[in-house]
């Protein structure tokens, strides 16, 4: 979620006691993917319980590591942001983590994004 467009901001919110948040926490720096709606499995991998590092997430997908970030980054995305947290809030059972844009790594034009509401993926109606 876009927070600030000066300087460039972005929220994460990730269940607390979640590997994602442990990992955020250890890491000022990292990197967020916005998966195209063609990714739903890679999404499905991340989304697994379990605490499998993001090389056996990533195996067979294209990535590199961030510039900035030194995080993998998936480079079929339809986007991906490096990001380094100003502020981490508690709120409720989630921790809202509050981050400065540092580059954005790429934008493809020519996806549609993954979109998740109430548990559901919404349906890519320009499949066919």
């Amino acid at each position: 979620m876009s927070v600030s467009l000066d300087p460039p901001m972005v929220l994460a919110s990730v269940t607390t006691s979640s590997y994602l948040t442990e990992v955020l926490s250890r890491r000022d720096r990292w990197a967020a993917t916005i998966l195209s709606s063609r990714q739903r499995a890679l999404a499905g991998r991340f989304a697994a319980e379990g605490r499998p590092g993001a090389r056996i997430l990533l195996a067979g997908e294209p990535h590199h590591r961030g510039e900035h970030s030194d995080a993998l980054i998936p480079e079929t995305g339809q986007s991906a942001l490096e990001c380094e947290t100003r502020q981490k809030i508690e709120a409720g059972d989630h921790t809202l983590f509050i981050a400065e844009v540092l580059s954005t790594d790429y934008v493809s034009r020519d996806q549609k994004p993954l979109i998740r509401v109430n548990r559901r993926y919404l349906e890519d109606k320009s499949r066919g």
